[in-house]
C-alpha cells in the first residue's frame, strides 16, 4: 500500500492511539511524534495539505495517567472513533496480563475494527491485547524479552518469534520494544507520506553512527516487511554470516529451496535477488566500518566479506561513486562539523 499518489495529497490519515492502566507513555509520544514531525515536513511542501488527524483514546473515559506522573490529555472514548487508519497499542508497565483482561469491550472492539484497518502497531506488550483477542492464533508475533515465557505459555497458538524486534503479519506490527517502534513508524510514513519525508524524519529521530540490528536489517533496500517467513529467515541467516564465503546453492539446500524456488521468492519478497541483498549487507557494513573505525580498507574489506580488497575497492566505487578512502574522509568529515 502506498498512498503516496496525487489523488490521495489530501486525504485525511485517521491515527488511533489507545491509552489504558500502566501504559509507557514513550510508546505513545514517539509514534505520535514521528506522524506529527512527518506531517509538518509534508507541509512545507504543500502547505495545504497537512493530513494528520490523531485520536487518543481512553480505555478507562478519563485523561491518561503515565507512572512517572505525567498525565495526557484525552478528549475520546472508543464510541467516538468512527474512523481508524493506523492503530497504535502501547506497552505497559508490569504484568500485562492483568491489564488486558480488564478491557473486554476494547478487545472485541479490535476484533472488529482490525478487519478493515491497513496498519495495527503493538509496541512491546502492547501486543498482550491482540494474542488476548486471538488475533494473532497461527500467526507470528514478538513481545517484550522479559515476558516471552508467559506470552509462550498463555498463548499457545501464536508463533512467537523471541529472536525478531519486529514481526509483521498481514497488518498486524509487533515489536519487542519501544526503540524497534521508530522503524515501523518510518515504514508506515513512507507509505502515506513517501521517502523523502519518511528519511528526513529518519535524521530526526534515529542515529546515524548507532544504528541497532533491527535497524541495519530494515534499512537495507530489498526490506520489505513482507509476509514469507522462510525469505525472512535465510534474511536473518545472511545478516548473521555475511563476512563468511556463501554459496547460494548451499543457501538453497540449507532452507530446503530449490535454486530456482530461492531467486524467485526473494525477488519477490524484497525486489533484490540474493546476491543483490548480500551485497547491500556488506557494503553497509563497510560503510559502518569506515564511518566509525580505523581499519586498514584491506581489513574493512575482509570484515565485510571481501577477501579481495581490490575487488571491493573496484565495487566499492562502482556502488557509492566513492572510493573506500574518499567516502571515510567525508563522512568523517560531516561526523566532526556536526560534534562541534
Amino acid at each position: 500500500m502506498n498512498t503516496t499518489n496525487p489523488d490521495s495529497l489530501n486525504e485525511p490519515i485517521y491515527v488511533t492511539l489507545i491509552g489504558y492502566k500502566k501504559v509507557l507513555g514513550t510508546s505513545i509520544t514517539i509514534p505520535m511524534e514521528m506522524l506529527n514531525a512527518a506531517d509538518l515536513i509534508a507541509r512545507i511542501h504543500h502547505p495545504k495539505t497537512s493530513k494528520l488527524k490523531l485520536q487518543i483514546v481512553s480505555l478507562d473515559e478519563t485523561n491518561i495517567q503515565l507512572n512517572a506522573g505525567l498525565e495526557i490529555l484525552c478528549k475520546n472514548t472508543l464510541n467516538d472513533i468512527a474512523r481508524t487508519d493506523i492503530i497504535i497499542l502501547p506497552a505497559m508497565w508490569g504484568n500485562p496480563l492483568g491489564v488486558v483482561k480488564k478491557y473486554p469491550e476494547f478487545l472485541q472492539w479490535l476484533r472488529i475494527k482490525i478487519q478493515d484497518v491497513p496498519f495495527v502497531c503493538a509496541v512491546g506488550t502492547g501486543s498482550y491485547f491482540l494474542a488476548e483477542a486471538g488475533l494473532l492464533d497461527h500467526k507470528v508475533a514478538t513481545t517484550h524479552w522479559y515476558y516471552f515465557n508467559q506470552f509462550e505459555k498463555h498463548y499457545p497458538r501464536v508463533q512467537l518469534k523471541r529472536e525478531r524486534f519486529i514481526t509483521k503479519s498481514g497488518n498486524i506490527y509487533c515489536t519487542g520494544s519501544v526503540n524497534s517502534v521508530r522503524d515501523v513508524m518510518l515504514h508506515i510514513i513512507g507509505q502515506y507520506y513517501g521517502e523523502p519525508v519518511a528519511n528526513q524524519v529518519s535524521s530526526h529521530f534515529t542515529h546515524e553512527l548507532k544504528l541497532s540490528y533491527t535497524s541495519s536489517f530494515l534499512n537495507i533496500a530489498g526490506q520489505n516487511f513482507h509476509d514469507d517467513e522462510t525469505i525472512i529467515d535465510i534474511q536473518e541467516w545472511m545478516h548473521q554470516n555475511f563476512n563468511t564465503d556463501i554459496n547460494m546453492h548451499q543457501v538453497s539446500k540449507k532452507f530446503e529451496l530449490s535454486q530456482r524456488s530461492l531467486n524467485r521468492r526473494f525477488k519477490q519478497a524484497t525486489g533484490l535477488s540474493p546476491l543483490q541483498y548480500l551485497q547491500e549487507i556488506r557494503l553497509e557494513k563497510a560503510k559502518e566500518l569506515l564511518k566509525t573505525t580505523n581499519l586498514a580498507i584491506a581489513e574493512v574489506a575482509y570484515n565485510a566479506g571481501y577477501p579481495d580488497s581490490a575487488y571491493f575497492s573496484a565495487l566499492f566505487k562502482r556502488v557509492v561513486s566513492r572510493s573506500p578512502g574518499e567516502y571515510r574522509r567525508l563522512v568523517r568529515k560531516k561526523i566532526f562539523k556536526l560534534d562541534l
